[in-house]
């Protein structure tokens, strides 16, 4: 599909003729020349003139039509579609009738269909609704209009008009246009809301089917008020060209909105769907595009369409007409289970859509190609296609493929559906078998087939059950009675002439699983009857049968023909022969005789009945066994002569089970499956095909990729979770069984598939004859994530600067890096390109090579070397591998030079790396500088001299990589030689290749590669000389990672003599003789080898003399464990000298001695008797652990013990100093522990303490000694944890001065602290002094100065290294304390010279009038305060009535002379001195003594 506008869009205003071919812009101008007149007509003529005239212009548009490409019926129905809209709604004309584009013949039958090329664009030039056309005719547009119109009718009628009246009446049509324009856009300015509309296709976008790369565009009419907003969605996803720049393009203009995709490719296949909203409404429109993969060539699975007679255009001479076919919308990787419905289906679009026509419509499955039956229906609607499978089954499951064949081509459209087991009706049964069938049927016997199940319920299958039903009845009968587990059964004791079908179980240990799909129907009887049958036809089968005439009766049979073992299994034997030439007139039948190999006694097989068809099954034989077989025949004349015996037959399955599958190697492939691809088994025979298995990391649960065998070693695992990383494993099967599963392949996370590698790069010559030349290139920068299959050559030639046409040099891709083109001629000038292939596909070309000359080389230097690789960059060295030049020159080459250059060095850098030449093809350079870039070549040279340098390789870093990893050998136990190579950077491609000399080790004969994981090991099979060399191992899909081994002679000799120590060492040793003691004070001397047999033998010897097993010395060797010992109950002073174990395991010995005399002797001796001593005294009740201490955080000290053995009547009692002293009263011996706690410990509880636990089996004693040191050790104990428990030293001012303190949880006034300042210990003065107040440890400093500044510590004693907790009293600190210490202080002084009323003062005073009242207070404060009295808040002056007086200053006096009722009230003393005032209140009730009584 070409990018330009689709051809139907010309009917609007807006539409551009630009898209028109060559050809039909041609005719189309033709056209126009030869109507010119007539269409001038039509431009001034009415209405119905120019139906007229576009009527006569239909001839002109056929005739075009034959002389053009014909157009696509989809374009021609949109275009018909579009004439035919609404008429009140396009024009204010009566209706018409619509027009036709049939192509009628003469008998008026439809040939095909016209498209029109152009018709005037005025018919549609004025388009209103049906409210509009009312309101227009009002207008004064409408009448101007009209007059227009008319003017155009007398212009016609009038044949004299002066040529200034002709162009002043264009001014004025002119005029009245534009009149009509302004009014038409002032009505809609005026009454927008009557025009809005929601949007509305007017022509919508069609589906697509274009090949890969190719460019396709997607168009839309829009129509709607206000303007609608237009947007493009993939897959319901919105596009974005500048998320894809390059790859999208939209446009708008007028209404016509499109869409471009560029190089479309496989993922471009989708819908997309365009949505147009506006305030109105919004609407939306659909289209699919499909991309198909492969341009140009049909599928050779699929048959080829029927041909057809067609002309050299591909034009059906029938019709003249080429079908397009489009499958759009098609079903996609389905997925099913057994038993349910599935339906597929696609819609199909044919253009032109030929009424009546229908297209060849067939369904493929695995290109079998699938007819109706009960389990498939097949649909065709006219548009669409639909196949139902109507029950699946696992046989359903395959690669499905429409296939839609029209007169002229076909279009195919493939996906895979997937079936899985229905759930089994006893769980852990295995799923059912599929794909069974019936082979070589004769009259009584049919051999049933089938295929192994994926699943095999989490056990292996135990055998099959074959049953067969009689076809008219539903009873199923079981074949045979115990299971079977070859995949294949003879079924006899049919009878002749009814027909069956039969079906498979698998059955294991958890039970039988669903039966599988029924067989086909097949008739018991003879192969030949069926043929002869009378009244029938049998199928055409390209073979001609002749028969012999029918014998006389009465003739005895001859012997039966070609008799052979065709099938034996470890069940059953299945004979095969033809019936004889000489026979009876009826019919005959056979007797089966056997013979045991080696003897000649035949027994009949059938002696009841004999057979009729020429095959045969014998059940019962002995496995192992060989048998010999021979037929007779007979009828009503006798039994005929037997046939040759067979050769003697082994009764035994002789087909073995398949060997399991290589490396599985996974391949992404999009984000819902994996290409797995696997290396076939080596070993199978009759192979059936495989099963696919995948696991999601760590899960270790293993689910069928495939529920129906697939034949090839790659397959597609579609319904993987996006993200997640899978393993895979494949299993093998033939009619013998399910092979072993292959090892595991690397995990792979489902996602995107891999690239096509990048061009490749560095096209040179290498060697050039008269008709060929041999080129070399580099391998591409990226391979696209997979090896490189392959490289794919073009040439071209280039005369005089101008190159020609490229052509393929070679269809098979070629694994080397260098290539020979032929068939070139001499002379010429040629240029080359070169193509990488992986499995994403063929990349790009790389950029044409420079011009070569074919012409022969005659130089008698050799060419230049090629495809230098440089491998195991260090920091200081690397090696560079390198191939010998193609081109040898006059002699062959003997030797290489190696050249070495900086890589931003100039070209007379160069500089030789080997004085002498070399004759390997490699060589490892070591004068590199750690950090420095270099390039190297190679030049090879010949007896002639030192031919042409090679291309230098890339700049290589000489560094050595993080986690870069060297070879290490080893030699094992058994003395085995192997090399191993580790690699942490392994991706799922990669692989390890070992290779010896830098040549790929491919033959296993003297090296056995083993690789697991991250890690690979090559053993030597049997190392010798021959094996010396260099040994290396790369790692594919990595950095480089890569390493070599170099073994010499001198390594060899190493190798096998530390080989030869690990093959015949001595017994090695876990532990040497030790001696240990046991309970009971045994003495146990004891070694454990690591390595020893069960023949493995041991002598005991002491002092040279052999010991023997006895009451003394009991010894025991344990074979498992390698444990050897010998136990004596006691040590004596004759037992004093050397003990030695002597051990022997083969040829390996070993031994190890002990030497026991002196000092080591005697303590070991003392050490027994009092472990003998102890045993009996923890026969009583004893002391588990003696009398010790603990202290609490709390710093209460508890004594305690634990004791064991003991009973209720079992005592203990506390003493100190040698008195009672009374512990806990009720003792509680469940836990075993005694306790005495001392709460408040000091120096009177210092003393002797001891416990004594007793009972009539006896007492034992535990003493603690805590005097003088022992009390001392515990008061530091006690002093620690006061230590510990100490809060960090705070500052704190007071009004005297600053004071840091402490916290402890506990004080003990033994505690020692010091308290320091600048680390020197504190002299305590009036000024500076420390103290104790309850848990606070204080140190005071009245009227800190500057000296007092620095740092303090308390330092708390506990007789070890102690504890010290420090402040730092300076800086801020200080200057904080201090201001707080000044504030303190002067408020202290504030405080204690205020002034004050220190009492005196009664609350309330009651006084009988007339009385003298005197009151008296104590004031303090300095300076002496002032003093004021107050009666209700009011001074009160000194007066005759009211005396006030101070004396001393500090006794202040109050007295009313002679009170009267008018001195009470509230009466205050006021005080006040510069810090602060204070007030006393006092209240005076004045009584008279009249009102009292």
């Amino acid at each position: 599909m070409s990018g330009s506008t689709p051809f139907y869009q010309k009917h609007h205003r807006h539409y551009d003729r630009g898209y028109r071919s060559k050809e039909l812009e041609s005719a189309v101008s033709q056209y126009q020349s030869s109507s010119s007149s007539s269409y001038a007509a039509r431009r001034s003529s009415s209405r119905a003139s120019a139906s007229a005239a576009l009527s006569a212009s239909s001839g002109h548009v056929v005739a075009l039509h034959e002389r053009t490409t014909p157009i696509p019926c989809s374009y021609t129905r949109l275009s018909s579609s579009y004439s035919g809209l609404e008429e009140s709604r396009l024009s204010p004309m009566p209706k018409r009738a619509k027009p036709t584009y049939l192509a009628m013949d003469k008998e008026n039958q439809i040939i095909g269909y016209v498209v029109p090329i152009f018709r005037g664009s005025q018919e549609y030039a004025s388009g209103f609704s049906d409210t509009e056309e009312a309101r227009v005719k009002e207008s004064a547009g409408y009448m101007a209009r009209r007059n227009l119109f008319t003017s155009g009718l007398e212009m016609e009628r009038t044949e004299q008009t002066s040529r200034k009246v002709s162009m002043r009446e264009s001014a004025e049509r002119i005029s009245l246009s534009k009149r009509i324009y302004e009014n038409e856009e002032h009505h809609k300015r005026m009454n927008k809301d009557s025009l809005m509309h929601a949007p509305e296709f007017v022509i919508k976008p069609r589906s697509h089917t274009v090949w890969e790369k190719q460019c396709v565009r997607l168009h839309c009419t829009v129509s709607g008020w206000p303007d609608p907003r237009v947007v493009w969605y993939k897959n319901n996803v919105t596009i974005d060209p500048m998320a894809h720049p390059g790859k999208y393009k939209l446009e708008s203009s007028y209404n016509v909105h499109s869409l471009e995709i560029n190089r479309c490719d496989f993922d471009d296949t989708a819908q997309y769907r365009v949505s147009a909203m506006n305030s109105k409404g919004e609407l939306s429109s659909f289209a699919s595009i499909v991309v198909k993969r492969f341009k140009g060539e049909v599928e050779e699975a699929l048959p080829m369409p029927r041909p057809r007679s067609t002309d050299k255009d591909g034009l059906i001479s029938e019709y003249g007409i080429t079908f397009d076919t489009h499958i759009v919308d098609g079903f996609g990787v389905s997925f099913g289970r057994e038993g349910e419905t599935m339906s597929l289906g696609a819609t199909v679009i044919i253009s032109p859509n030929l009424a009546r026509y229908q297209p060849e419509v067939q369904w493929y499955r695995d290109d079998v190609l699938l007819q109706p039956s009960k389990w498939c229906h097949m649909h065709w609607s006219g548009d669409k296609a639909t196949l139902t499978l109507t029950h699946l089954n696992k046989e359903d499951e395959g690669l499905y493929t429409l296939r839609i064949t029209t007169k002229s081509k076909y279009e195919t459209y493939s996906a895979y559906v997937f079936v899985r087991d229905a759930d089994a009706e006893v769980e852990g049964a295995p799923g059912a078998p599929l794909d069974v069938k019936c082979q070589d049927a004769n009259k009584d016997y049919v051999i049933v087939t089938w295929k192994q199940p994926a699943v095999d319920g989490g056990s292996s299958i135990l055998g099959y059950f074959v049953d067969r039903c009689e076809v008219g009845t539903t009873h199923w009968s079981q074949c045979n009675d115990t299971p079977i587990k070859f995949a294949r059964f003879p079924v006899t004791g049919l009878v002749e002439g009814r027909s069956y079908t039969f079906r498979v179980r698998a059955v294991n240990k958890s039970g039988m699983s669903r039966p599988s799909r029924v067989s086909e129907v097949v008739a018991a009887m003879d192969p030949a009857d069926r043929a002869r049958m009378r009244g029938t036809s049998a199928p055409w089968t390209g073979q001609i049968i002749v028969t012999e005439e029918e014998p006389a009766e009465g003739v005895v049979p001859g012997k039966p023909k070609e008799l052979e073992v065709t099938e034996a299994t470890k069940n059953y034997v299945v004979l095969s022969w033809k019936p004889p030439g000489e026979r009876g007139h009826e019919g005959i039948m056979y007797y089966v005789e056997k013979c045991v190999s080696g003897t000649d006694s035949w027994q009949r097989v059938n002696t009841e009945i004999p057979v009729k068809s020429p095959r045969f099954a014998l059940f019962d034989l002995a496995e192992g066994k060989a048998y010999s077989f021979r037929v007779r025949c007979c009828n009503s004349a006798g039994v005929g002569e037997p046939s040759e015996a067979t050769e003697a037959t082994t009764v035994g399955d002789k087909l073995d089970i398949p060997s399991a599958p290589g490396r599985v190697v996974p391949t992404r492939n999009t984000d819902t499956s994996v290409v797995v691809s696997w290396e076939a088994s080596r070993h199978a025979k009759e192979l059936v095909g495989y099963y696919i298995e995948a696991s999601i990391v760590g899960s270790n649960k293993f689910e069928p990729c495939n529920n129906k065998p697939v034949k090839g070693t790659r397959f597609i695992c579609h319904g993987l979770a996006t993200g997640e990383s899978y393993v895979f494993r494949v299993k093998a099967l033939n009619a013998a069984g399910l092979s072993e599963c292959s090892q595991e392949s690397e995990a792979i996370e489902v996602k995107a598939a891999i690239a096509s590698p990048t061009p490749p790069y560095g096209i040179s010559v290498l060697e050039c004859v008269r008709d060929s030349m041999v080129l070399a290139w580099k391998q591409p920068t990226f391979i696209g994530g997979a090896d490189i299959t392959g490289y794919f050559v073009d040439y071209r030639e280039v005369i005089n600067g101008v190159p020609g046409t490229w052509h393929e040099a070679n269809v098979k891709s070629v694994s080397d890096r260098a290539y020979r083109v032929s068939d070139l001629k001499e002379n010429r000038k040629y240029q080359f390109q070169v193509r990488a292939a992986n499995m994403a596909g063929v990349g790009i070309p790389s950029l044409p090579s420079g011009t070569f000359v074919c012409e022969e080389w005659t130089i008698a230097v050799p060419g230049p070397p090629h495809d230098l690789q440089v491998t195991e960059v260090r920091a200081n060295t690397l090696v560079l591998l390198y191939k010998p030049p193609v081109y040898q020159g006059r002699d062959p080459v003997n030797g290489f030079y190696i050249d070495i250059k900086e890589a931003d060095a100039e070209e007379e850098a160069w500089r030789g790396v080997n004085e002498k030449a070399i004759l390997t093809n490699y060589m490892k350079i070591k004068i590199l500088k750690e950090g420095e870039t270099y390039v190297f070549r190679v030049r090879a040279q010949n007896k002639a001299g030192v031919g042409k340098a090679s291309e230098p390789t890339e700049p290589v870093l000489a560094e050595t990589k993080p986690g870069t990893t060297e070879i290490v050998v080893d030699v094992d136990d058994d003395g085995v030689i192997s090399m191993n190579f580790a690699c942490s950077n392994l991706t799922p491609d990669s692989k390890f290749v070992w290779s010896k000399n830098y040549e790929e080790i491919t033959d296993d004969t003297r090296i056995t590669v083993a690789t697991s994981g991250g890690k690979s090991k090559a053993t030597f099979n049997m190392l010798a000389e021959d094996d010396i060399g260099i040994y290396s191992c790369a790692v594919t899909h990595t950095d480089g990672a890569c390493s070599s081994y170099t073994l010499s002679a001198e390594e060899l000799k190493k190798l096998l003599e530390l080989s030869h120590d690990h093959k015949f060492p001595v017994i090695p040793l876990k532990t040497e003789l030790a001696v240990e003691l046991q309970e009971k004070g045994r003495i146990r001397f004891w070694l454990q080898a690591e390595k020893i047999s069960a023949n493995g033998k041991i002598e005991y010897v002491f002092n040279d003399n052999s010991l023997s097993q006895g009451e003394k010395y009991k010894m025991n060797f344990n074979k498992d464990t390698g444990v050897i010992e010998m136990i004596m109950e006691s040590l004596l002073p004759e037992d004093e000298g050397t003990f030695t174990f002597q051990l022997q395991d083969g040829k390996a010995t070993n031994q190890s001695s002990l030497v026991l005399i002196g000092d080591v002797f005697k303590g070991l001796q003392k050490e027994s008797a009092f472990m003998r001593k102890e045993w009996h005294r923890k026969q009583g009740p004893h002391f588990v652990e003696y009398l010790s201490y603990e202290v609490t955080p709390e710093c209460c000290v508890i004594l305690k013990c634990k004791v064991g053995n003991i009973k209720k009547e079992t005592v203990a009692l506390w003493y100190k100093d040698g008195r009672e002293v009374k512990g806990d009263e009720k003792l509680t011996f469940t836990e075993g522990v005694l306790k005495l706690e001392i709460a408040q410990i000091s120096k009177k509880d210092a003393g002797v303490y001891e416990i004594v636990l007793k009972d009539d089996r006896g007492q034992d004693t535990s003493t603690l000694n805590l005097t003088e040191q022992g009390f001392r050790d515990l008061m530091n104990e006690v002093f620690s944890n006061i230590a510990n428990s100490s809060t960090a030293l705070k500052i704190q001012s007071t009004d005297e001065g600053i004071r840091l303190y402490s916290f402890v949880s506990y004080y003990n006034e033994a505690l020692q602290v010091t308290w320091h300042h600048k680390d020197s210990a504190i002299a305590f003065t009036d000024r500076i002094k420390s103290g104790v107040v309850g848990e606070q440890l204080w140190l005071q400093i009245t009227e800190p100065t500057e000296k007092d500044k620095g740092k303090y510590a308390i330092e708390f004693h506990d007789g070890k290294g102690g504890l010290k907790r420090t402040v730092e009293l300076s800086g801020q600190a200080f200057d904080d304390a201090y201001a707080e210490f000044q504030r303190l202080k002067a408020a202290a002084i504030a405080e204690r010279n205020r002034a004050r009323v220190a009492g005196g003062l009664p609350d309330v005073v009651t006084i009988q009038e007339l009385k003298a009242l005197n009151l008296t207070c104590n004031i303090s404060g300095e300076p002496l305060p002032e003093v004021v009295w107050l009666k209700n808040e009011r001074e009160i002056v000194s007066d005759g009535h009211y005396v006030m007086k101070l004396e001393a200053g500090k006794y202040a006096s109050f007295t009313i002379t002679t009170v009267n009722t008018a001195d009470s009230g509230k009466y205050s003393i006021l005080v006040k001195n510069k810090y602060g005032t204070e007030s006393a209140d006092f209240t005076v009730s004045v009584f008279s003594p009249d009102s009292k009584k």
